[in-house]
């Protein structure tokens, strides 16, 4: 019988209605319409929607208990208040110290479970950060940052070090790098050994070690790699000169990471495609190369004329590529060189607004590695841009220290496309390619006008490039005007 009529039959013993006629007839009433409507709304879907589940899962016991001192066990079991998964366990987990064997981590049901595959080292404070890792079953709701810690000795160490990493090419962050402390100070322990702990940077660059024992480390920065060794030079890599002392007091450090080496970007591979059997394959064969011209063979003003190959040229000859005017007179005063690949020829040229040019090429003029060269000679039409397709750009530095040789940096799609030392205080120029470009400074203290890496034999920081967030809008035909504090 439905509650609702349990209910109503308790109410009418207490009143005592139970004894009259009309009574008994009231209460057969009710009872039918209460059946009726029980079994007829059982039959009804309730309508969808509703407030979505957002609360995370909530630790409600765990073995050994939560912050737990004089612990010996090796398995860990962690019960929440509803059915849980676990998402990128080997990515989310850090466990500290750092473990030498990687431990057996599972969930089942309501429970997250740990077997620890190390011995316990004694006096020790384990913490077990899953970061985002515990997830309830039904919404996905995460227990963000979750952090399980326990002693093998009577106290837990409370001790932490904080700090930020920012890239010092770019002056941006990067949160596939890890900040890592070495107990073992030798310079040598970060090529050879594990970092006893390591921390994950978050996208503002912070990272923040807790529950640290009293101590002296050495401090890196690192990716967040199996190894989480600085064994390749070409890996992204920071260093403290000295090792830190941790005791208690609040220290907070700014290191700057950078790649030694640049791995080299593989080469583009040259397609080619097959000559049919009933043509001469002598074709394939012929030198070809393109040019950096724009649509129609326009020339952008703030570029030189670039002829790239296929394949590596053996031999050129400048005086067989030749710039005309129109009426096929040389001109004079343009620069011909080479690139280190022997890939790119470039022109060097003051180019000036709505002029017109042809370039020609000698069938000789080029031989590559393979003996070949053109298979005719090749005439370009050249027309340069409008000045009205550029825009201008006077930009002032607020507190700029001239001392530090600072060099403004302007990137434009993710690549530098200027640097200009800057002498005074505000900077004005006339054509700029229209975009919106990243504005940076580049402290410059070896004044070769370009960044240089740090070395961690030598003991070098690499030189700080800081980024600003406010971008240059370059309009064409507009003029921009811009102020930067420092």
């Amino acid at each position: 019988m439905p509650l609702g009529v349990l209910y109503l039959l308790r109410k009418l013993n207490r009143i005592g209605c139970m004894k009259t006629k009309s009574s008994n007839l009231l209460l057969v009433f009710v009872c039918l319409m209460s059946t009726i409507g029980f079994y007829s709304c059982a039959n009804i879907i309730p309508p969808g929607g509703g407030p979505r589940d957002s609360i995370p899962p909530r630790l409600i016991g765990a073995f050994p208990k939560d912050s737990a001192v004089n612990v010996a066990s090796q398995n860990i079991i962690l019960s929440f208040d509803e059915y849980v998964t676990l998402q990128n366990t080997n990515e989310n987990l850090i466990i500290s110290p750092n473990p030498k064997n990687i431990p057996l981590v599972d969930y089942k049901l309501h429970n997250v479970t740990v077997k620890l595959r190390d011995s316990l080292e004694k006096n020790t404070t384990y913490s077990f950060d899953f970061g985002n890792a515990i997830k309830d079953v039904n919404e996905g709701n995460e227990a963000k940052n979750f952090t399980y810690v326990f002693s093998t000795g009577n106290k837990l160490d409370s001790n932490s070090y904080s700090g930020y990493v920012f890239l010092a090419e770019t002056g941006k962050t990067d949160t596939t790098l890890i900040a890592v402390l070495h107990n073992n100070t030798a310079d040598s322990s970060i090529y050879k050994n594990k970092p006893r702990y390591y921390t994950r940077i978050n996208r503002k660059g912070y990272f923040n070690f807790k529950y640290l024992p009293q101590g002296r480390f050495s401090v890196y920065v690192v990716p967040n790699d199996f190894t989480k060794k600085y064994d390749d030079s070409t890996k992204t890599f920071a260093f403290l000169k000295e090792p830190i002392l941790i005791n208690g007091s609040q220290r907070t450090d700014t290191l700057y990471a950078y790649q030694e080496y640049k791995k080299s970007e593989p080469k583009a591979v040259v397609s080619t495609t097959t000559t049919p059997k009933s043509k001469s394959s002598a074709d394939d064969k012929r030198l070809k190369y393109s040019s950096n011209l724009e649509s129609g063979g326009q020339q952008d003003l703030l570029q030189n004329l670039e002829l790239n190959f296929g394949r590596p040229l053996r031999s050129w000859d400048s005086s067989k590529i030749v710039l005309y005017d129109t009426s096929f007179k040389p001109i004079t005063g343009y620069k011909l060189s080479i690139d280190t690949s022997k890939t790119k020829i470039s022109l060097e040229y003051p180019w000036k607004e709505k002029q017109f040019f042809r370039l020609i090429v000698s069938k000789d003029a080029f031989v590559d590695t393979l003996g070949n060269g053109l298979a005719k000679s090749d005439t370009a039409k050249i027309f340069t841009k409008r000045d009205a397709e550029y825009g201008s750009c006077r930009i002032r530095f607020v507190n700029l220290d001239l001392t530090a040789h600072p060099v403004m940096q302007l990137v434009l799609d993710g690549k530098v496309s200027g640097s200009y030392a800057i002498t005074g205080k505000e900077f004005i120029r006339k054509r700029f390619k229209p975009g919106e470009y990243e504005f940076r400074i580049l402290y410059d203290s070896n004044q070769n006008g370009k960044w240089d890496p740090g070395s961690f034999k030598e003991k070098k920081q690499p030189e700080l490039v800081k980024s600003f967030t406010k971008k240059i809008m370059i309009r064409a035909d507009r003029d921009t005007d811009q102020s930067y504090i420092f």
